[in-house]
């Protein structure tokens, strides 16, 4: 995911992308956040008929329901002053969630992440999509590569969805995915960065993270932290 060769087929056809993932040469841009896509901007207002009903899905103690995902080479995975740390690996790091069926459409999923050193993707969100599954990558590609992978094949590089954010390591950022049955909207610090639209499109992730489904959270050969993670339903959608 860092600045080296593109993995051989089928590797590079899934997407993490952080896949949540190895092919994170590809073309970057840099500074201020600038959208590649003509999508028109989600809207940060709460959907109708939302509730404050969050279930916190970390305690800030113990991973509890979560578990260290089974990477390849991945790092070691600990709890540390309300964090869960994700130490740099040989490849992905991360943790998966184990517990109780979670919502797959209707919900509302929100954490904080911090790059704590390192150059690539501190945060590779794979969540459900109805009977589908997608990732939100933060920071890919060499470090500012934001999107979803995969839409219709193209992973957060290459898709509608990719733009470029320059993160600050040790700095936390709030990160906040709503999925409904027409669409995937995310907001970084509630400012507003994806905004897909369901209908026609195929999703899927990168071969590299499937072992974060159904929910789970990677970073890729950097250290990283994370907290705050909740969920909640979004009655009446």
């Amino acid at each position: 995911m860092g600045n080296r060769p593109r993995l051989p087929r089928p590797l590079a056809a899934c997407a993490l992308g952080l896949t949540l993932a190895a092919v994170f040469n590809a073309p970057r841009l840099t500074g201020e956040a600038t959208s590649a896509s003509a999508q028109s901007p989600a809207t940060s207002a709460p959907v109708q008929g939302t509730t404050n009903n969050w279930e916190t899905l970390f305690d800030g103690k113990v991973l509890g329901d979560w578990q260290p995902t089974k990477f390849s080479r991945g790092g070691a995975v600990t709890v540390e002053n309300g964090q869960i740390v994700l130490a740099p690996g040989g490849s992905l790091t991360g943790i998966t969630w184990a517990g109780a069926p979670l919502p797959t459409t209707a919900y509302e999923l929100e954490l904080q992440a911090m790059r704590v050193e390192g150059s690539d993707f501190f945060a590779g969100i794979t969540f459900p999509v109805g009977d589908a599954f997608c990732s939100l990558i933060l920071g890919g590609w060499g470090g500012t590569t934001v999107g979803l992978s995969s839409i219709n094949g193209r992973d957060a590089s290459e898709n509608d969805t990719t733009q470029s954010i320059a993160f600050e390591s040790g700095r936390w950022y709030r990160v906040r995915l709503r999925v409904t049955p027409g669409t995937i909207q995310a907001w970084l610090d509630e400012k507003p960065i994806v905004d897909q639209p369901l209908a026609g499109a195929t999703l899927s992730v990168r071969v590299e993270v499937e072992a974060s489904q159904p929910l789970g959270i990677a970073s890729y050969r950097t250290r990283a932290a994370l907290k705050d993670i909740r969920l909640r339903k979004l009655p009446g959608t």
